[in-house]
């Protein structure tokens, strides 16, 4: 399985035409095959990040089905299509993900994700990226998932936990940077997340032991983004 996450600069004029496209567009027209699904269609949250940009991940099969995809878009069914939200975007930054081995989600069934654009309650993600040292990268990967998902897991079962980890993923070979990690997280429980963005970290957790103290060791660069999927986002 492999994930394309794009992140698209769309002209604040042609906001509704852009998303329109994906939806009455990009979706159905990828239900036509087995291969490929549109999974997620997002916004970044109002006042927490770049204006008018949309994340859409987008899962493919594997690399023939992504070599598919790609001519669809190039010289096939797709073409229009993609010069249609070319003319409403001022740019689009690309990359194919593969899941980490202790990632909760390591496959999709295609078949059950949905494609009629049937809407729903709005859901929150935070979308960490991070860039770990030179050199540290499988480090990084190994302490994550030892250390940061088991105390993840720790305060989801103590209650006190802010975010869900659905997923974790490294950029496949070839595709952007190599030393990347992106770290797909529900907010589930958003009442708590003014507590978190109002309030200075507490300082017991910035102690040896704790993931923010220890994560140091490999790493000291990440970003975050609050988004916020659609209320037709097929996954949400």
């Amino acid at each position: 399985m492999l994930l394309i996450h794009e992140v698209h600069e769309v002209a604040g004029a042609h906001e509704q035409a852009f998303e329109t496209a994906f939806r009455e567009g990009f979706l159905p027209a990828l239900a036509k095959t087995g291969d490929a699904r549109l999974l997620y269609y997002l916004n970044h949250a109002v006042g927490s990040g770049p204006s008018y940009n949309v994340v859409t991940i987008t899962a493919v099969r594997d690399g023939a089905a992504w070599d598919a995809l790609a001519e669809r878009v190039a010289a096939g069914d797709l073409r229009g299509w993609a010069t249609e939200v070319d003319d409403l975007r001022h740019d689009v930054r690309a990359k194919a993900l593969v899941p980490l081995p202790w990632s909760p989600l390591q496959e999709v069934d295609l078949t059950q994700v949905p494609c009629d654009g049937e809407e729903h309650p709005l859901s929150l993600f935070m979308e960490d990226t991070v860039w770990p040292y030179e050199g540290g990268l499988e480090r990084y990967i190994e302490a994550a998932g030892s250390h940061y998902a088991a105390e993840m897991k720790e305060r989801d079962r103590e209650g006190v936990n802010v975010l869900r980890i659905e997923g974790s993923f490294r950029t496949r070979y070839g595709s952007h940077l190599r030393r990347e990690v992106v770290l797909w997280q529900k907010i589930t429980s958003p009442q708590m997340l003014q507590g978190l963005l109002t309030h200075e970290v507490p300082s017991r957790y910035k102690q040896p032991g704790y993931w923010m103290h220890d994560a140091l060791e490999f790493r000291d660069r990440w970003q975050s983004k609050l988004l916020r999927s659609t209320a037709w986002s097929p996954w949400h």
